[in-house]
Order: C-alpha cells, then sequence, then structure tokens
C-alpha cells in the first residue's frame, strides 16, 4: 500500500482539525475516525499501487457520510498543504 497517500491523508485531516475543531495536540474524536475509515479504505482500495486521485475513481469506496466529510477536509486542507508540507502537496497533487 502506497503509505505516501496514508501520510497526506492523516496531514490533510490534521490541519483541518487544527483549524476547525481548534485540536492544538492530536486529532478529536470525529477526525481520528475519519483518518482511521480512511486509512482503511486507502488498505482496502482494489487498485493499490495504480491507485488514481479518488475523485477520478470508477469505484467509490467510501460510505456517502464518510465521502462528504473527507471532501470538506480535502477542500479546505489542500490549497494549505502548500504552506504546511510543500513537498508533500506536489506529490500528492501530481499523481494520476
Amino acid at each position: 500500500m502506497n503509505d505516501g497517500e496514508k501520510n497526506a491523508v492523516s496531514k490533510m485531516i490534521r490541519i483541518y482539525c487544527r483549524a476547525k475543531h481548534r485540536q492544538r495536540d492530536g486529532l478529536c474524536l470525529e477526525c481520528k475516525q475519519l483518518e482511521s475509515y480512511a486509512h482503511q479504505r486507502l488498505e482496502r482500495c482494489p487498485y493499490k499501487q495504480d491507485k488514481r486521485a479518488c475523485k477520478k475513481c470508477s469505484i467509490h469506496c467510501y460510505k456517502d457520510e464518510y465521502r462528504e466529510k473527507i471532501k470538506k477536509v480535502m477542500k479546505f486542507s489542500g490549497p494549505r498543504m502548500l504552506f504546511y508540507y510543500p513537498a508533500d502537496a506536489f506529490r500528492y497533487f501530481t499523481r494520476k
């Protein structure tokens, strides 16, 4: 499995939680659950190493509730990744 993708998703969730839920150390319960769910989905992805961006994928493996949450996190955190983690942002946004 691509640990880089898990790492990028975790960083995005951390940025979101820090800003929206005022968490300074670690993640709030809601964000911990989202991170765990996202990691599970990435582990079970049928495309593994050939994985495309989820929004471009023909298989949507997230439940609707979690899909909306992760979309909100990515929309907020994606642009901020450039400031907090520029190398990760470049790798994440230039994949297939």
